[in-house]
Parts: C-alpha cells; sequence; structure tokens
C-alpha cells in the first residue's frame, strides 16, 4: 500500500521533496499551501551551490531555460572604498553539469511546480491541529477539512505556523541584529564591478552583494546592514545614512525600488513530539545569509529526508535530524564567521582582514574544508 505524505508549504523545499516523491510509484503526496495561489513575481535572487544543483538535475533542471540562469566563475572581494581585495574561484567546485548558479527565486518555483500534478497542490489550507491515530497523523485544516497521513513534512518557513500548532508552544525566531535591503539593476557600461561575477563589497558594520541572475546582464543586489530592531523601515534613509556615507559612489546601485526587512535566524533546532513529522527547510532552522546556503540547505535537506523515507530506514527522525544537525552547527558557524569579518570597523583589523583574505582565497586546502565540505556534490 502507498505511504501518504502531507507536504506543508509550498516554497523552495516543500517543492523540492515533492517533486522527488512524485517519481516513486511507492508514495502518494499533497502539498498543502496556506495562501490562495503560488507567487511567482519576478522577485529577487538566490545563489545554489553545487551540493543543490547536484540534486535538482536528478529532477531535470539540466532542462531548464539556460537563459534564465547565470553561472559566475568567481567571487571578487572590495573594500568599501571600491578597490578589488581579491577573489575566490569558484569554478574550482564545479563539474561538466553541477556548477555554481544564480538565478531568480521565482525562476526555481516555476521549475519546481511546472514539475507536479496540479493536484498535487491545494491552497488555502491552514492547519488548525494534528493528532496522531495509531500509526497516522489525522490533519485537521482551518476549513474544516481533514487528512490523514503516514507522513508530514513541514516546510513554511522561518515563521512556522503549523511548527507552533503542532508542538503547542512559540517557536518564533530572533532577529539577527540585521537589516537587508533588496534592489534590482539593469547592468550598463557605468558599471564598475565585474558584471559577470559575485562581487562581495565590505563597509563599516554592512556588507553588499551583487550578482546576475540571468543572461540577461539582471543584476541582484541585496545590503545587510547591522541595525536595531524598528517597526517602520525607510530604506532609502537607511542606506543613505549606512551607506552612502562610507562610499558615495554605490549611489548608483540603489535608484531603483528598495525593498527592505529584518532577517531573523532560528534558535535552537529541535524534533516534534511526533516521530513521522518532519521539518524542513527555514521551518528546520534559519541561517543568517552570509553563507548563501539557505535555498541549498532546503534542497539538500529535502534529498536527505527523500532518502531515509525511500528506504524505509528505522528511526527515520533520529537519523535525519542527527545529519540535519550536524550540518547546520557546520553552516552556522561559519555564517557568524562571515558576518563579523564583513562588517569590521576598525582600521588595523580590516587591514589585517583583507591581508589574510588574499592568502586564503589561493589556499587550495583551506578552500575545501572551508566552502568544499559545504559545496560538495550529493
Amino acid at each position: 500500500m502507498k505511504k501518504k505524505i502531507a507536504i506543508i508549504g509550498s516554497g523552495i523545499a516543500g517543492l523540492t521533496i515533492a517533486n522527488l516523491f512524485k517519481a516513486n510509484s511507492n508514495f502518494e503526496i499533497m502539498v498543502y499551501e496556506k495562501e490562495k495561489i503560488l507567487s511567482l513575481e519576478e522577485g529577487y535572487g538566490i545563489q545554489l551551490a553545487p551540493n543543490s544543483i547536484s540534486i535538482l538535475n536528478k529532477i531535470g533542471f539540466l532542462n531548464i531555460n539556460n537563459n534564465n540562469l547565470f553561472n559566475p566563475l568567481v567571487l571578487n572581494f572590495y573594500s568599501g572604498d571600491d578597490k578589488k581585495i581579491c577573489n575566490l574561484d569558484l569554478s574550482n567546485f564545479n563539474s561538466e553539469k553541477i556548477k555554481y548558479t544564480t538565478l531568480r527565486r521565482s525562476t526555481l518555483i516555476e521549475f519546481l511546480k511546472s514539475n507536479l500534478f496540479a493536484n498535487n497542490i491545494r491552497f488555502g489550507k491552514e492547519i488548525k491541529k494534528v493528532s496522531k491515530i495509531k500509526e497516522k497523523l489525522l490533519i485537521n485544516f482551518k476549513d474544516n477539512t481533514n487528512d490523514l497521513v503516514d507522513y508530514i513534512v513541514v516546510s513554511d518557513g522561518v515563521f512556522s505556523n503549523t511548527k507552533s500548532v503542532i508542538e503547542n508552544k512559540n517557536n518564533n525566531p530572533s532577529y539577527s541584529g540585521s537589516i537587508a535591503i533588496r534592489t534590482l539593476l539593469q547592468s550598463t557600461q557605468d558599471f564598475i564591478y565585474e558584471e559577470k561575477s559575485i562581487s562581495l563589497i565590505m563597509l563599516k558594520n554592512a556588507h553588499i552583494v551583487i550578482y546576475p541572475v540571468n543572461k540577461d546582464r539582471k543584476l541582484n543586489i541585496v545590503t545587510i546592514i547591522r541595525q536595531k530592531l524598528k517597526t517602520n523601515i525607510d530604506a532609502r534613509a537607511l542606506i543613505q545614512k549606512e551607506i552612502l556615507s562610507q562610499n558615495k559612489n554605490l549611489e548608483n546601485l540603489f535608484k531603483g525600488n528598495l525593498e527592505s526587512w529584518p532577517i531573523y535566524t532560528s534558535k535552537k533546532p529541535s524534533k516534534s513530539i511526533y516521530e513521522n513529522l518532519f521539518y524542513l527547510g527555514d521551518a528546520f532552522y534559519t541561517f543568517h545569509p552570509t553563507m548563501a546556503q539557505g535555498a541549498s540547505q532546503s534542497i539538500e535537506a529535502a534529498y536527505e529526508l527523500f532518502n531515509l523515507l525511500s528506504k524505509d530506514s528505522k528511526a527515520v527522525q533520529n537519523l535525519y535530524f542527527k545529519k540535519r544537525l550536524e550540518k547546520t552547527k557546520l553552516i552556522n558557524s561559519r555564517s557568524k564567521l562571515n558576518y563579523f569579518s564583513f562588517h569590521l570597523s576598525n582600521p588595523l583589523m580590516v587591514k589585517a582582514r583583507n591581508f589574510l583574505l588574499k592568502k586564503i582565497t589561493k589556499k587550495e586546502k583551506f578552500l575545501n574544508k572551508y566552502l568544499g565540505s559545504i559545496y560538495k556534490t550529493i
């Protein structure tokens, strides 16, 4: 008899695991989304390292329109005065069909959605209660419908309301101490950075990341600024005060529409009270974005859970949680180190950081340990 899986949330994590299980005839899947539609706005860019591309290729990502992707080969480091410090060769982690990739989030969501049948996704479904009936889980939705399933996969984001309902406790994330500001820019001849690479500009208490999201010279720009949490964020005023006051030449980056949001990160990951319920993606743990592994880890975790459930492994929850916790600790420690080093303000420490960057970005052994352990294909 087929095992029935309910997937809560239609983001990258939920749609990835749905695509993986779609090809396994031993399972029946249903994705439940509380919104009325699946948002496919143009949206912002994401970075996908080889660890996630190798998984997406298993479900047909190689067939996606290549014009909607970009494969930057280099990460360039810049000081706040636009001087190039050094670069890191990302191609060292690539293979012929598995390459570091940048794209719009909406492009990936559209790809994942198009591989599913229309009857595999139900909208306007918000969980009211979950209870155990023998070895199965009964889901009661707020629209007075229900579903009895073998497994539940919760992937409804950092502010997972589902997690709070199921575990009957507050699971609110913590404010990271930073604000993110995003804009899109059409590359022009007067663009001073290398438009075919990823650019990382490090300033006092802030950093800016710029990268192409397609072959049409469209650039995604994300600025991370250390800032106390505020109810209302005036993004343009914040850019003026914290960024342009340090380098007026950066003004051309922010002429378009600006979107801003406070960055939240998770508290300690935890298992569910139900052994056949699993948290995935940001619902499991939300990272600070300084390793650019949020989307990649959602995809990687989906593949890990898919394999464990497909093999009908014993103690799946313990095996999955142990592996996820190990990877989470690794990425979290590196994210915090990056966050600290990107935002240095003391001139002597900045000078030391830049000197060290020039050295370590050429050390293959160090890079294989620091990045290769995360980027390795799966």
